[in-house]
């Protein structure tokens, strides 16, 4: 007798539903034209919802009340190496410019060689240590100010960039001092404009 004919599927599906202990059996077919609206697919190898695995919420952890940027005093050796790395290569760049117009005259010798290689490395490490200095300065009055203020926002760039300015030409007198703050203040507020331009065209900002 075959066991497979819908006779015996049906009489199954009875007895099943008669005891509690059975579900139909459909065929196929008969699978194929049922809607799946309103159901949930469920993961083949989890049997949950993929919804409910999905975080919208940022893929890392943070300690107990820290930021999700980095403050200035995290970013301060970022900025002080990249400015010596900065000014180092442009001091190359330019020593080498420099090297190359002044012994112009002079034959491919040893000596021109010795010469231009000279003038690389005092330029290189003269930029170095001026860039270097620049962002050592403005990294500390930038944390200090932070600090003082409790509070961090534009007015502290603004802030660290003029007294930058203006301890670094110093040595010039009042009129270093002034030009040195005009100097700082001018190129700290395009950065500081820089960084709202997503809140001035009404986009939301990005972190970095």
């Amino acid at each position: 007798m075959d066991n497979n004919t819908p006779e015996s599927g049906g009489f199954k599906g009875g007895l099943g539903s008669l005891f509690g202990g059975g579900t139909p059996e459909y065929s196929n077919t008969e699978l194929a034209g049922v809607p799946l609206t309103g159901m949930s697919p469920l993961s083949p190898y989890l049997n949950v919802d993929p919804r409910y695995l999905i975080q919208d919420t940022d893929e890392f952890i943070l300690p107990t009340g820290a930021n999700k940027t980095r403050g200035r005093f995290e970013l301060a050796f970022f900025t002080i190496g990249g400015c010596c790395i900065t000014g180092a290569a442009f001091g190359t760049v330019n020593g080498l410019r420099m090297g190359l117009m002044e012994t112009r005259d002079m034959p491919w010798s040893k000596p021109r060689n010795v010469q231009i290689l000279n003038m690389v490395t005092r330029q290189g490490a003269s930029w170095a240590n001026t860039l270097g200095t620049v962002a050592l300065l403005y990294s500390v009055f930038g944390v200090a100010i932070e600090k003082a203020r409790g509070a961090e926002d534009d007015l502290n760039t603004v802030a660290a960039g003029t007294l930058t300015g203006m301890l670094f030409k110093s040595t010039g007198g009042l009129k270093g001092v002034a030009r040195g703050g005009l100097v700082g203040l001018a190129m700290s507020g395009l950065y500081a404009l820089y960084n709202n331009w997503d809140n001035l065209k009404g986009k939301s900002p990005s972190h970095y």
